[in-house]
């Protein structure tokens, strides 16, 4: 079954080419000149991706970016911006906001297929370990690898498929520092129009999510000028340590 995107561009001449060039990549296309129902439309028929313009009329993407990602029913649903907002505070903000990718206009049709594409192959891709050891409990976090699903302290969180793929790679290689190109290249893998800052973002999203205190992380550290460490708590080390040397073995 064709997978199905949402695209929100007020412009008609962009919005119906990028119908266009999806349809003829295989994928169905639900388009919207402004945010209207856009939320009701995606809680009846769930979307693969939605791709959002930032500036439009009765709304703003960034808003709306911040409703769905509080929308427990939408709130994995990859998110892509498509906007003329070119500056790299713009881009920071989007990815804070808990956007997958963001793609400034003018934009080659060639590079925005490939980048759904990537995006969406993250998204499906499943993480490096299958089976019961793909289950890593931490102190308080349950990392499910093959479910994509995080608890802590039993409760259920919801993290975008970037933010569960990145902390899944770490946690699964405690005590090991990683810079942020090596990081780039084992949770992005082709996309290489990443950045570095990019990863950072994502270190901020997971520890609002894993960390009693992120300003004093327990488990993510950062490494200042060589990159990120994953951290066992002191007194499980050791059997967290084989469990998760069993898990990627």
């Amino acid at each position: 079954m064709s997978q199905v995107v949402f695209v929100l561009e007020d412009d008609s001449d962009i919005r119906r080419l990028v119908q266009y060039q999806l349809e003829g990549a295989g994928y169905v296309v639900r388009a919207y000149p402004a945010v209207g129902s856009i939320v009701q439309d995606a809680e009846r028929q769930r979307p693969a991706l939605f791709l959002l313009d930032i500036m439009v009329p009765g709304g703003d993407g960034l808003d709306l970016c911040r409703r769905l990602r509080l929308n427990p029913t939408l709130a994995s649903v990859p998110i892509i911006f498509l906007t003329a907002r070119a500056g790299e505070n713009d881009r920071v903000h989007g990815l804070e906001l808990g956007a997958d990718d963001y793609i400034t206009k003018p934009f080659a049709m060639r590079e925005l297929l490939a980048r759904v594409k990537a995006v969406l192959r993250r998204f499906e891709r499943p993480t490096e370990t299958q089976g019961a050891s793909s289950v890593l409990n931490i102190d308080t976090l349950e990392i499910d690898g093959n479910s994509m699903q995080l608890r802590v302290n039993n409760e259920l969180v919801t993290t975008t498929a970037t933010e569960f793929r990145l902390l899944d790679y770490l946690a699964r290689h405690p005590g090991r520092v990683f810079s942020r190109d090596h990081l780039l290249d084992a949770v992005w893998g082709d996309a290489r129009f990443v950045t570095p800052r990019s990863v950072d973002v994502y270190v901020r999203r997971i520890r609002e999510k894993i960390e009693v205190d992120p300003e004093t992380p327990r488990f993510l550290k950062t490494m200042r000028g060589a990159g990120y460490r994953f951290d066992l708590p002191k007194a499980k080390e050791a059997s967290i340590g084989s469990a998760v040397g069993a898990a990627t073995e």
